[in-house]
Protein backbone atom coordinates (compact mmCIF):
# COMPACT_ATOMS: atom_id res chain seq x y z
CA UNK A 1 0.00 0.00 0.00
CA UNK A 2 1.21 3.35 -1.00
CA UNK A 3 2.76 5.45 2.09
CA UNK A 4 2.12 8.50 -0.35
CA UNK A 5 -1.07 10.87 0.18
CA UNK A 6 -4.63 10.63 -1.93
CA UNK A 7 -4.56 12.61 -4.83
CA UNK A 8 -6.46 15.83 -4.31
CA UNK A 9 -5.64 16.06 -0.72
CA UNK A 10 -3.47 18.81 -1.22
CA UNK A 11 -0.12 17.28 0.96
CA UNK A 12 3.26 16.53 0.00
CA UNK A 13 5.37 14.11 1.51
CA UNK A 14 7.69 16.07 3.52
CA UNK A 15 10.99 14.56 2.01
CA UNK A 16 9.57 15.61 -1.39
CA UNK A 17 11.82 17.41 -2.90
CA UNK A 18 9.93 19.58 -5.96
CA UNK A 19 13.20 19.35 -8.15
CA UNK A 20 12.96 15.53 -8.32
CA UNK A 21 12.65 13.62 -11.12
CA UNK A 22 9.87 11.13 -10.44
CA UNK A 23 11.47 7.01 -11.48
CA UNK A 24 10.23 5.43 -14.21
CA UNK A 25 7.21 3.42 -13.66
CA UNK A 26 7.11 0.02 -12.93
CA UNK A 27 4.85 -3.37 -13.82
CA UNK A 28 2.16 -2.50 -15.65
CA UNK A 29 0.96 0.89 -13.97
CA UNK A 30 0.31 3.61 -17.26
CA UNK A 31 -0.14 0.51 -19.90
CA UNK A 32 -2.99 1.25 -22.31
CA UNK A 33 -4.23 -2.67 -21.95
CA UNK A 34 -3.69 -2.83 -17.78
CA UNK A 35 -2.66 -6.20 -17.17
CA UNK A 36 -4.54 -7.84 -20.48
CA UNK A 37 -1.99 -8.05 -23.56
CA UNK A 38 -2.76 -6.37 -26.52
CA UNK A 39 -5.96 -6.79 -28.10
CA UNK A 40 -3.95 -8.74 -30.86
CA UNK A 41 -3.70 -10.89 -29.23
CA UNK A 42 0.44 -11.40 -29.51
CA UNK A 43 1.82 -12.62 -26.42
CA UNK A 44 5.82 -11.44 -27.51
CA UNK A 45 6.92 -7.91 -27.25
CA UNK A 46 5.57 -5.30 -28.99
CA UNK A 47 8.68 -4.92 -31.62
CA UNK A 48 8.57 -8.87 -32.18
CA UNK A 49 12.14 -10.33 -32.15
CA UNK A 50 13.50 -6.95 -33.08
CA UNK A 51 15.34 -4.42 -30.75
CA UNK A 52 13.05 -1.14 -29.84
CA UNK A 53 13.81 1.35 -32.16
CA UNK A 54 16.61 3.64 -31.82
CA UNK A 55 18.03 1.06 -29.14
CA UNK A 56 16.09 2.29 -26.20
CA UNK A 57 19.54 2.67 -24.18
CA UNK A 58 21.17 5.92 -23.55
CA UNK A 59 22.67 7.78 -26.10
CA UNK A 60 25.79 7.33 -24.15
CA UNK A 61 26.18 3.93 -24.35
CA UNK A 62 25.81 2.77 -21.05
CA UNK A 63 23.06 4.96 -19.23
CA UNK A 64 24.42 5.81 -15.59
CA UNK A 65 28.21 6.09 -15.61
CA UNK A 66 27.84 5.81 -11.51
CA UNK A 67 26.10 3.03 -11.43
CA UNK A 68 22.97 4.07 -9.54
CA UNK A 69 20.54 1.63 -11.30
CA UNK A 70 17.87 4.22 -10.91
CA UNK A 71 17.18 5.82 -14.12
CA UNK A 72 18.50 2.83 -16.45
CA UNK A 73 18.65 5.10 -19.68
CA UNK A 74 19.98 8.69 -19.63
CA UNK A 75 20.20 10.24 -16.49
CA UNK A 76 19.85 13.74 -17.50
CA UNK A 77 16.26 12.53 -18.89
CA UNK A 78 13.86 14.62 -17.07
CA UNK A 79 15.95 17.25 -15.80
CA UNK A 80 17.16 20.86 -17.00
CA UNK A 81 19.15 21.70 -19.35
CA UNK A 82 22.96 21.60 -18.24
CA UNK A 83 24.39 25.29 -17.16
CA UNK A 84 27.02 26.38 -19.70
CA UNK A 85 30.16 26.60 -18.26
CA UNK A 86 31.46 30.22 -18.51
CA UNK A 87 28.20 31.17 -16.48
CA UNK A 88 29.48 28.70 -14.06
CA UNK A 89 32.49 30.51 -14.22
CA UNK A 90 31.20 33.70 -13.37
CA UNK A 91 28.88 32.50 -10.76
CA UNK A 92 32.13 31.03 -9.08
CA UNK A 93 33.68 34.08 -9.44
CA UNK A 94 30.58 35.93 -7.69
CA UNK A 95 30.62 33.80 -4.57
CA UNK A 96 34.34 34.09 -4.20
CA UNK A 97 34.26 37.58 -4.02
CA UNK A 98 31.86 37.50 -1.45
CA UNK A 99 33.81 35.52 0.83
CA UNK A 100 36.54 36.79 0.20
CA UNK A 101 35.41 39.95 1.94
CA UNK A 102 34.04 38.24 4.92
CA UNK A 103 37.37 36.48 5.31
CA UNK A 104 39.88 39.65 4.86
CA UNK A 105 37.09 41.26 7.31
CA UNK A 106 37.91 38.45 10.05
CA UNK A 107 41.25 38.01 9.29
CA UNK A 108 42.16 42.01 9.86
CA UNK A 109 39.81 42.09 12.41
CA UNK A 110 42.16 39.60 13.91
CA UNK A 111 45.07 40.38 13.08
CA UNK A 112 45.92 37.20 10.81
CA UNK A 113 45.85 38.55 7.61
CA UNK A 114 49.24 37.15 5.69
CA UNK A 115 49.63 40.04 3.31
CA UNK A 116 50.19 42.45 5.58
CA UNK A 117 52.84 40.60 6.60
CA UNK A 118 56.41 42.42 6.65
CA UNK A 119 58.08 39.30 4.19
CA UNK A 120 61.20 39.71 6.32
CA UNK A 121 59.54 38.40 9.22
CA UNK A 122 57.02 36.23 7.82
CA UNK A 123 54.90 34.50 10.69
CA UNK A 124 53.65 31.44 9.54
CA UNK A 125 51.32 30.66 12.14
CA UNK A 126 49.11 33.65 10.97
CA UNK A 127 49.68 32.39 7.11
CA UNK A 128 48.45 29.33 8.12
CA UNK A 129 45.12 31.23 10.26
CA UNK A 130 44.11 33.06 7.38
CA UNK A 131 44.04 29.68 5.09
CA UNK A 132 42.06 27.62 7.73
CA UNK A 133 39.84 30.48 7.90
CA UNK A 134 39.03 30.79 4.02
CA UNK A 135 38.60 27.12 3.83
CA UNK A 136 36.00 26.82 6.52
CA UNK A 137 33.84 29.76 5.35
CA UNK A 138 33.94 28.68 1.66
CA UNK A 139 33.15 24.45 2.51
CA UNK A 140 30.35 26.02 4.91
CA UNK A 141 28.74 28.88 2.90
CA UNK A 142 28.49 26.02 -0.37
CA UNK A 143 27.38 23.59 1.69
CA UNK A 144 25.12 25.23 3.62
CA UNK A 145 23.67 26.95 0.43
CA UNK A 146 23.57 23.88 -2.01
CA UNK A 147 22.03 21.63 0.15
CA UNK A 148 19.27 23.99 1.35
CA UNK A 149 18.96 24.92 -2.39
CA UNK A 150 21.09 23.27 -4.75
CA UNK A 151 21.86 27.26 -5.36
CA UNK A 152 24.66 29.67 -3.85
CA UNK A 153 24.21 33.14 -4.74
CA UNK A 154 26.16 33.68 -7.73
CA UNK A 155 24.37 30.52 -8.95
CA UNK A 156 20.89 31.74 -8.17
CA UNK A 157 21.60 35.48 -9.84
CA UNK A 158 23.01 33.82 -12.99
CA UNK A 159 19.67 31.30 -13.02
CA UNK A 160 21.49 27.78 -12.26
CA UNK A 161 21.80 24.70 -9.63
CA UNK A 162 23.76 21.90 -8.32
CA UNK A 163 21.61 18.75 -9.11
CA UNK A 164 22.41 15.12 -8.30
CA UNK A 165 22.79 13.40 -11.12
CA UNK A 166 20.89 9.91 -10.41
CA UNK A 167 17.78 11.58 -9.49
CA UNK A 168 17.88 15.64 -10.38
CA UNK A 169 17.12 16.13 -6.45
CA UNK A 170 18.72 19.03 -4.53
CA UNK A 171 22.18 17.77 -2.79
CA UNK A 172 22.31 15.72 0.76
CA UNK A 173 24.39 17.83 2.93
CA UNK A 174 26.46 14.87 2.90
CA UNK A 175 27.17 15.41 -0.72
CA UNK A 176 27.37 19.39 -0.76
CA UNK A 177 30.08 18.78 1.69
CA UNK A 178 32.15 16.27 -0.06
CA UNK A 179 31.70 18.97 -3.37
CA UNK A 180 33.09 21.74 -1.48
CA UNK A 181 35.63 20.23 0.44
CA UNK A 182 37.29 19.04 -3.09
CA UNK A 183 37.00 22.46 -4.64
CA UNK A 184 38.31 24.44 -1.39
CA UNK A 185 40.95 22.45 0.76
CA UNK A 186 43.37 22.72 -2.38
CA UNK A 187 42.63 26.20 -3.19
CA UNK A 188 43.17 27.24 0.79
CA UNK A 189 46.22 25.51 1.66
CA UNK A 190 47.92 24.95 -1.11
CA UNK A 191 47.41 25.65 -4.42
CA UNK A 192 45.05 28.66 -4.73
CA UNK A 193 43.15 29.76 -7.45
CA UNK A 194 45.55 27.27 -9.95
CA UNK A 195 43.19 24.30 -8.52
CA UNK A 196 39.75 26.17 -8.64
CA UNK A 197 40.77 26.79 -13.05
CA UNK A 198 41.94 22.75 -13.01
CA UNK A 199 38.50 21.74 -11.11
CA UNK A 200 35.88 24.35 -12.37
CA UNK A 201 37.26 24.66 -15.62
CA UNK A 202 37.00 20.58 -16.00
CA UNK A 203 33.33 21.15 -17.03
CA UNK A 204 34.49 23.02 -20.25
CA UNK A 205 35.71 19.80 -21.74
CA UNK A 206 33.60 17.21 -19.45
CA UNK A 207 31.30 14.87 -21.34
CA UNK A 208 28.50 14.52 -21.51
CA UNK A 209 27.98 15.87 -18.53
CA UNK A 210 29.84 19.00 -18.01
CA UNK A 211 31.41 17.95 -14.67
CA UNK A 212 33.81 19.64 -12.68
CA UNK A 213 35.76 17.42 -10.75
CA UNK A 214 33.84 18.37 -7.40
CA UNK A 215 31.21 17.47 -9.09
CA UNK A 216 32.35 13.91 -10.55
CA UNK A 217 33.58 13.67 -6.70
CA UNK A 218 30.28 14.55 -5.45
CA UNK A 219 28.13 12.51 -8.36
CA UNK A 220 26.35 16.35 -9.08
CA UNK A 221 25.79 18.05 -11.87
CA UNK A 222 24.66 22.15 -12.84
CA UNK A 223 22.04 23.06 -14.55
CA UNK A 224 19.97 26.03 -15.90
CA UNK A 225 16.55 27.41 -13.99
CA UNK A 226 15.78 29.55 -16.67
Amino acid sequence: MSSEPPPGSGQQPPEDDPFRKQPPSSGDEGSPYGSQPPPSGDAGPPYGSQPPPYGGGSPYGGGDPYGGGSYPNDPLAGMPPLADSGKRTLARIIDMILVAIVVWLLTWGFGVNEYDVDPDKVEYGKSFTQSLITAVLYIAYDTVMISRSGQTLGKKWLGMRVANLENGSTPSVQTALTRSAVLWIPFAFCCACVWTAISGGWSFFDKPYKQGLHDKAAKTVVVSTN
